[in-house]
């Protein structure tokens, strides 16, 4: 865990969050500044800077609660989008990786 970081706060119980799921291992919540009707975030308890620091036990574990998150949110039939934002080129800006799952209406693409 670090100290001066956001989501490991959040994991501790410091900073609220609505929480949708939680495991041993992941933690997701809803993003407070949702960019879709569903914005929920999936993030390892670990701190991991970013996803090329995940093993792939843990990758695993984000992607199976990104996809319960999907269920949950009632979005996994109509469809929904998993985004891991990596670096500062890549839009990250909270450096603990997290899952973006977003849905609940259509999705264009290209992405910004």
């Amino acid at each position: 865990m670090s100290a001066d970081c956001l989501f490991c706060r959040v994991v501790a119980k410091r900073i609220p969050a609505r929480i949708v799921l939680e495991t041993d291992a992941v933690l997701a919540f809803h993003d407070i500044n949702p960019q879709a009707p569903t914005h929920v975030l999936v993030i390892p308890k670990e701190h991991f800077r970013a996803i090329g620091d995940v093993d792939p036990v843990t990758a695993g574990q984000i992607l199976a609660t990104a996809h319960e998150v999907a269920k949950y949110e009632g979005i996994d039939e109509s469809g929904y989008r998993l985004v891991f934002n990596t670096n500062e080129d890549g839009g990250q800006t909270v450096y603990h990786v997290h899952c973006h799952v977003l849905g609940g209406r259509h999705m264009t693409w290209p992405p910004g």
